[in-house]
């Protein structure tokens, strides 16, 4: 790859780094792709990831070793999980080094993935709030009633989220605002409609806002040394939590100024054990919209999911929460590295999917909510119980990463 100009392979690079950084790899990933592509392009690479952006300082290998003579910063904002954009970007990347492509070709086709959203687009991704909401309500044992609520507040969220793309003031503020529709409208429901569990219907609604994966990719860059990258977004999900559970209590406090009072009721009758399977199998059709997963890829994204549901179950008749989560995320981590090594993609095809539903966003929720109600101790209980989850979830993944290496970085 030597026979290209230092500038274009440079340039490329820089292009390749800036696609990945936005489908939300996490630094210790980037930086390790970033790596190993440089060394095939020739080049002498010292990349520095972070969420909001890269430093990249460069070097000709073929030339005598000195201090780079290239260094490039590129300003970006927190990246989203895009499944689809990832793949297309890796294989690209893998067709220049097989020289299939030239990087002239492989610019092309990399601007070529910047098609805006569809209208059809728009839908899905307002429904997939909707349908997730239902669903997680379903797995938190909640009633019909719970069920049904939650699903239409989830979906408004939906709508509100679509409309407020692309409008800077509203996308910073909308964890807040959702926060405060979403137990608005529960209280409203429970208190003029319908008997429902208020904090089932709640973080149901919320669950997709909630940063369960933010909080597992920070402490798995903390773990691995990328101590500024893992404190950022640490801080980025903690500034998230703090947007929604402020919401959720101001909205509380408005509607008991107003004076409403739940409707009394019995202990509400939870949904039927069965169901479960139907939500799980509804929440992984939606985690592949969610995630941008390829057509193609949508099957797998189902199929993590239910490996990781089964294997946190079936772990789970012996083990405590914390324990099958972390048998989980061994045989999700096992499973996303075998399948990258054996047809050459990325792993988070497997990876990402398989672990949202064990991400303690919820937790993370509560126990925050717990905070700003003055109940110190199950706020305190709360968090511990959050940072357990979350040492075994990456610890499960560092283990699996250790029973099957991974070949390769994304």
């Amino acid at each position: 790859m030597t026979h290209y100009p230092y500038a274009t392979r440079v340039q490329f690079l820089i292009e390749l780094a800036t696609r990945l950084h936005t489908c939300g790899t996490t630094a210790q990933r980037l930086e390790a792709a970033i790596s190993a592509v440089a060394t095939r392009l020739g080049l002498r690479c010292e990349p520095w990831a972070n969420p909001t952006g890269l430093i990249l300082s460069f070097s000709d290998a073929n030339q005598p070793e000195t201090l780079a003579n290239t260094t490039h910063v590129v300003r970006l904002e927190p990246g989203d999980v895009d499944l689809r954009k990832l793949c297309a970007v890796d294989a690209i990347a893998e067709r220049v080094l097989s020289e299939e492509l030239s990087i002239a070709e492989a610019m092309a086709a990399l601007s070529a993935l910047d098609v805006p959203g569809t209208r059809l687009d728009r839908y899905v991704a307002a429904l997939s709030f909707g349908l997730t909401s239902a669903a997680v309500a379903i797995l938190f044992r909640g009633s019909w009633a719970d069920v049904a609520v939650a699903g239409i507040i989830g979906l408004l969220i939906g709508v509100m989220y679509v409309l407020g793309a692309g409008r800077p003031r509203v996308s910073e503020s909308l964890e807040l605002i959702a926060a405060m529709l979403a137990t608005f409208l529960a209280a409203a429901a429970a208190t003029f409609i319908v008997p429902v569990s208020l904090k089932v219907v709640i973080v149901a609604s919320l669950v997709v806002l909630m940063p369960g994966l933010t909080l597992t990719n920070a402490v798995s860059e903390l773990t691995s040394q990328q101590l500024v990258a893992g404190t950022a977004r640490f801080a980025g999900a903690i500034a998230t939590l703090l947007k929604l559970a402020f919401g959720s209590m101001i909205a509380s406090q408005f509607a008991l100024l107003l004076g409403w009072a739940p409707l009394a009721h019995a202990a509400l009758t939870p949904v039927p054990a069965w169901s479960e399977w139907i939500a799980v199998l509804v929440a992984a059709v939606v985690f592949s919209a969610l995630f941008k997963a390829a057509w193609r890829d949508c099957p797998l994204v189902i199929a993590s999911v239910v490996l990781a549901y089964v294997s946190t179950r079936v772990a789970g008749l012996w083990l405590d929460g914390s324990g099958a989560v972390f048998v989980a995320s061994v045989v999700i981590t096992v499973a996303g590295n075998l399948y990258a090594r054996h047809f050459n993609r990325p792993g988070a095809l497997i990876r990402v999917p398989g672990i949202i539903l064990m991400v303690p966003g919820s937790v993370s929720f509560r126990g925050m909510s717990s905070m700003f109600e003055q109940n110190i101790a199950l706020g305190l209980d709360t968090a511990m119980h959050l940072t357990v989850i979350l040492i075994a979830l990456v610890g499960g993944i560092m283990i699996g990463n250790v029973l099957a290496p991974a070949r390769r970085n994304l």
